[in-house]
């Protein structure tokens, strides 16, 4: 198992619980008509208000499971927002008092001086875990606000993952609603625009931010019902870029069958019906990760259930649809680490053993194209740790999945809407304990930089020592992109001015501690991701 899906499992397990409640010595905070019902928070240390654990949709329970959110029920009562509601209940994962189904639930830091009217700057984030887990889970935005000077308000929420959220087939299509866990997104979205005036939040300036599957979701939201724009939001920042396999319905109607017959509802003339009246414990029982048609279980695929061409929300496959034009146009900063792949990559010991990695993750492809992929990485220096092509493997995993397609993304909002107005970063932060475990700069390994050390569920290693320097860098670059739709604007006094994509191939800011630059994107980067693009459509299936 690698370091980041233990990550998960630990973050699914607790996540409910880290990031705990605050102490009930802490002043109350303003009660806050939302219509529906009433919510009163908690008053932070720091003139930050929190309201935690709102519900945004109705409990997608019982007929409501497999179905898009909806509106959350009317409420006389004064409810209490100050603690974190369950997170979703996920792949591999058994219901408890953190984890749950009935999980659709946002929280709120706002300036404790903030009140309906103000129109402050919205910095809404959308987690990761891959689809499989709400994996970054109640994150405290209380840093983030107080940093700004009090003059955004931080916006983040669960949806549903693995097979509550991305379970797919025509019977779903048909009596149900496929992709449920980016219409809880969407509907999110929707509560945003709707309620956040009464925070003191603009509706009308609300930038999206999502790391891992939450940057993925980030793309399907810009390519949205073919790129139609419904106003929801004004900016987009995509931080390690997710682009797992992505199929068609047609294409997953095996794995509802396979779940289907798992659960014990193949005798049943409603197959749906069924899996709507089983047990949460017995839907969650498999709700595993499973072999796609074509690969093996050794190593078994590491994601299984995923967003699908549904020919409304999702339209086309990313790919296509970044090159087509099919997205809304706004300001975007895209994001890598500078080993992506390390925390997922199978610790092969030959070609061969990469291949197959591959292969399970992407079963479409063919053996010449596999063999393609391995000619363009060949063995490369060792890692400590780890076998001799685990750096091949890690390394074509992290471009294919994250850092390639996040370079499509800019280079399609470049050429479509502005070069202008797009942005790219490498993140190069180094760990002596990450770099003695062979795992480089993993994957997502920005996010305390992001946030501040200790205000999310990810260890802190030497943030707070020998790389303390650059959160103030990261953290105010990104603030000056909620706030100004430009990082430049509001960056750290210390931070270099951050230059756009450009045109053609593109520039990158290089994230360093006390080395911070811009660089070019090397040109073998940029033909292996154009190796990439020519297999996406093989990749895909």
């Amino acid at each position: 198992m690698t370091i980041y899906m233990s990550l998960v499992l630990i973050v699914g397990l607790f996540g409910g619980l880290l990031s705990a409640a605050p102490p009930t010595s802490l002043p109350k905070a303003a009660i806050l008509d939302l219509g529906y019902t009433r919510y009163q928070g908690v008053s932070l240390y720091n003139d930050v208000d929190q309201y935690l654990g709102m519900r945004y949709a109705k409990a997608p329970v019982h007929e409501l499971r497999f179905r898009a959110p909806e509106d959350p029920e009317h409420n006389s009562k004064l409810l209490d927002a100050s603690s974190f509601g369950p997170i979703c209940v996920g792949v591999g994962q058994a219901p408890s008092d953190s984890l749950a189904e009935d999980c659709l639930f946002i929280n709120i830091w706002k300036p404790t001086n903030a009140s309906s009217g103000l129109n402050l700057p919205v910095w809404l984030f959308i987690q990761g875990g891959g689809y499989a887990n709400n994996a970054n889970a109640n994150y405290n935005g209380s840093d983030v606000v107080e940093q700004s000077g009090h003059d955004i308000v931080f916006v983040n929420f669960n949806y549903r993952v693995g097979a509550l959220g991305f379970l797919a087939s025509e019977t779903i299509r048909q009596n149900g609603s496929l992709n449920a866990g980016l219409l809880d997104q969407r509907k999110a979205l929707l509560w945003v625009k709707k309620y956040i005036r009464h925070f003191g939040g603009n509706p009308n300036h609300v930038v999206i931010h999502g790391d891992s599957s939450g940057s993925g979701s980030v793309a399907h939201h810009l390519t949205a019902y073919g790129g139609r724009n419904d106003n929801l939001f004004v900016g987009a920042v995509a931080e390690s870029t997710f682009w797992p396999t992505q199929r068609t319905v047609a294409e997953m109607q095996f794995q509802y069958e396979r779940f289907v017959k798992d659960v014990g509802c193949d005798g049943h003339d409603d197959s749906l019906s069924c899996l709507r009246s089983a047990h949460i414990d017995t839907i969650q029982e498999y709700d595993v990760d499973q072999p796609f048609p074509g690969g093996s279980s050794n190593p078994a695929p590491l994601w299984y259930f995923l967003p699908v061409v549904d020919g409304e929300l999702v339209q086309d496959r990313l790919y296509t649809s970044f090159d087509q034009d099919k997205l809304i146009h706004v300001p975007l900063v895209v994001t890598d680490d500078n080993n992506e792949g390390t925390d997922f990559a199978y610790n092969a010991t030959s070609p061969d053993e990469v291949a197959q990695f591959i292969k399970n993750n992407y079963p479409g492809l063919s053996d010449l194209q596999l063999d393609t992929i391995n000619k363009a990485y060949p063995v490369m220096d060792p890692l400590p740790k780890h076998a001799a092509y685990f750096p091949s493997a890690a390394a074509a995993y992290g471009e294919s999945t994250f850092t390639c397609p996040g370079n499509h993304m800019a280079a399609s909002m470049s050429r479509y809407f502005s070069p202008g107005k797009v942005w790219n970063y490498r993140f190069n932060v180094q760990d002596p304990t990450e770099i003695a475990n062979g795992m480089g700069v993993p994957h997502v390994f920005d996010l305390p930089a992001i946030f501040g050390v200790g205000e999310t569920n990810e260890p802190t290693y030497s943030y707070a020592t020998t790389n303390s320097a650059i959160i103030p860098i990261t953290m105010d670059y990104y603030i000056s992109f909620i706030k100004a739709l430009d990082p430049n604007e509001y960056r750290n006094e210390n931070a270099p001015v951050w230059l756009a994509w450009g045109n053609n191939q593109g520039q990158r800011l290089k994230l360093q501690t006390n080395s911070t630059k811009m660089e070019e994107v090397p040109p073998e980067q940029a033909e292996r991701c154009a190796m990439w693009m020519g297999l996406a459509a093989a990749m895909e299936h």
